[in-house]
């Protein structure tokens, strides 16, 4: 399907035969947009309310996290706490798979096991620190996840306003197009009949009178 913008369409025959297919087409194209429309939106529903429920899953074991690392500060003191802190690898390992949703590819996270284990020592530190190190390193696959599922939120809402986009075109530009040259072309092609028409009676009339006038 193509359409030039802002085009004279020839009024003939082939160009109707033509423009109509076209038309035909982005109607058809149109209905499948649509329905990829409904089902983003679906999508997108059932994404967000699984977002909902993996922040609201989030919170108890964090607040148990900062309670324990707040717990930690008071026995071992700010010092101890942050020396331990500067042993912890800055960054995890995090395997990366794509995955797709609809026609949208997405990308699905998974922290390795050994990014949670403990990467420190038992001597010299409380067990409210390791609680607090422990339950933030648990805790973690689950921010992954809220994370992931929120920046499929982000590609299918793109997707679905990039669905519209397309959709509206067809709808107020490219079929209001095609049916304007379909009837332009129509109404061209019916006077041209009318004409031929009329021109041929005329022809007619004169043949008949000279075969009158020969006494045919």
């Amino acid at each position: 399907m193509s359409v030039s913008f802002g085009r004279k369409f020839l009024p003939t025959k082939i160009e109707l035969i033509r423009i109509k297919r076209s038309l035909r087409v982005a109607k058809s194209v149109y209905k499948i947009l649509e329905d990829k429309r409904e089902v983003l939106l679906k999508r997108l529903d059932e994404l967000i309310e699984q977002a909902g429920k993996a922040r609201e899953d989030l919170w108890e074991p964090l607040s148990d996290a900062y309670r324990a690392l707040f717990d930690s500060y008071l026995k071992l003191g700010p010092l101890k706490v942050e020396s331990v802190a500067a042993t912890i690898p800055k960054s995890i390992e995090v395997s990366l798979t794509l995955k797709r949703i609809i026609d949208v590819t997405v990308p699905a996270l998974q922290i390795s096991e050994k990014s949670i284990s403990l990467s420190y020592g038992f001597a010299d530190t409380s067990s409210a620190l390791d609680a607090a190190s422990f339950a933030m390193r648990q805790v973690l696959p689950a921010i992954l996840k809220a994370a992931e599922i929120e920046n499929s939120i982000f590609r299918l809402a793109s997707e679905l306003e990039r669905t519209q986009r397309l959709l509206n075109a067809l709808e107020y530009i490219i079929i209001p197009q095609y049916e304007e040259a379909v009837r332009s072309i129509t109404s061209t092609l019916d006077e041209r009949e009318r004409e031929d028409f009329v021109r041929l009676k005329k022809i007619k009339k004169v043949l008949e009178a000279k075969k009158s006038k020969l006494g045919v």
